[in-house]
C-alpha cells in the first residue's frame, strides 16, 4: 500500500503534472472570471459587492479543503510513519494558511460596504480567525528545535485536533445569531441562489480546487527536494567523518621517538 501510494504522489508532484493543473486553472480561472463579472446579475440587494461572493466562498472551501487533507494526512502519518504524508499535511497547511487569510481579506472587503465595519466579532469571523491561529500553530510547531520526527507527530496531533473547528466555523450561522449570512449552497434543502449566480459560484469553486491542486503539487515538489538537500547534506557529513575517523594517526610512542631523535639532531649540529 506503501509504495503506490508514494508512487502517486511522486507522479501528482511532478513537473508534467503541474504544468497542466497550471494552465487548466488559469483556463478555469479565466472563465470564472467572465462569468462573474459579465453573465451573472448583480444582487438586487448589494448590487455589485454581492460578486465578491463569487471568489469569497470559494476561497473558503478551499481552507475547508486544505485542512481535511491535513486531517487524513496526519491520521496516516501517525499510523504509518512514512514521510511522504507527513510531507503532504505540510504542503496543504501552507495552501490552507494562505486561503484562509484570503477568506478574511474578501470577508472584510465585503462587509465594510454592507455591515459599515471591516470587522466584527461574528460568530462566523472569530471561529475563522481561530482556525487560522490553529493552522498557523501547526505550522510553528515544525519549526521547534526537536527531533524531526518527534515535530513531525507533534504536528500531525495538532492537525488532527484543530480539525473540529471546521464544522464550527460552517455550522456556527446556524448554531449562533449572526451578521454573516446563512449558508446558500451547503444547507438542507436547494440552494438559495439564482442559478447564473449558482453557475457562477460552482464554476468560481472548479477553478480555485484546480488552483489549490496546482499549489499543492508545486509544494509538494518543492518538499521532495528539501528532503533530498537535507539527506544528501547528511550524507556527506557522515561520509566525512568516516573519513576523519579511518585517517590513521601516528602512535604516541612513535611520536615521541621522532621528537627524541629531533632533539639528537639538534644537538648534534650545535656541536
Amino acid at each position: 500500500m506503501a509504495r503506490p501510494v508514494s508512487r502517486a504522489l511522486s507522479v501528482f508532484a511532478s513537473r508534467r503534472t503541474e504544468r497542466v493543473l497550471g494552465v487548466s486553472a488559469l483556463a478555469l480561472g479565466g472563465l470564472a472570471v467572465i462569468d462573474a463579472l459579465m453573465i451573472a446579475p448583480p444582487d438586487a440587494r448589494q448590487g455589485d459587492v454581492q460578486r465578491l461572493l463569487y471568489v469569497h466562498v470559494p476561497a473558503a472551501w478551499l481552507a475547508y479543503l486544505s485542512f481535511a487533507v491535513v486531517f487524513f494526512a496526519s491520521i496516516a502519518y501517525l499510523r504509518s510513519g512514512r514521510s511522504h504524508w507527513d510531507r503532504l499535511g505540510l504542503a496543504s497547511a501552507e495552501v490552507g494558511v494562505l486561503f484562509t487569510v484570503l477568506t478574511i481579506v474578501l470577508g472584510s472587503l465585503w462587509g465594510k460596504p454592507v455591515w459599515g465595519v471591516w470587522w466584527t466579532w461574528d460568530p462566523r469571523l472569530t471561529t475563522t480567525a481561530v482556525m487560522l491561529l490553529i493552522y498557523l500553530g501547526y505550522l510553528a510547531v515544525r519549526r521547534l528545535p526537536d527531533d524531526a520526527v518527534r515535530r513531525a507527530r507533534w504536528a500531525a496531533v495538532v492537525g488532527i485536533v484543530g480539525f473540529v473547528d471546521i464544522p464550527v466555523v460552517h455550522l456556527s450561522v446556524t448554531w449562533w445569531r449572526s451578521l454573516h449570512q446563512p449558508p446558500s449552497v451547503l444547507r438542507p434543502g436547494t440552494p438559495t441562489l439564482a442559478t447564473p449566480m449558482l453557475v457562477a459560484l460552482l464554476l468560481g469553486v472548479l477553478a480555485f480546487t484546480v488552483l489549490f491542486l496546482y499549489l499543492l503539487s508545486a509544494r509538494l515538489r518543492v518538499a521532495r527536494l528539501e528532503d533530498g538537500v537535507r539527506v544528501a547534506a547528511v550524507s556527506g557529513a557522515l561520509a566525512e567523518r568516516s573519513r576523519q575517523t579511518e585517517r590513521p594517526e601516528p602512535a604516541p610512542g612513535l611520536v615521541d621517538a621522532g621528537a627524541a631523535l629531533w632533539s639528537t639532531d639538534e644537538e648534534a649540529g650545535d656541536g
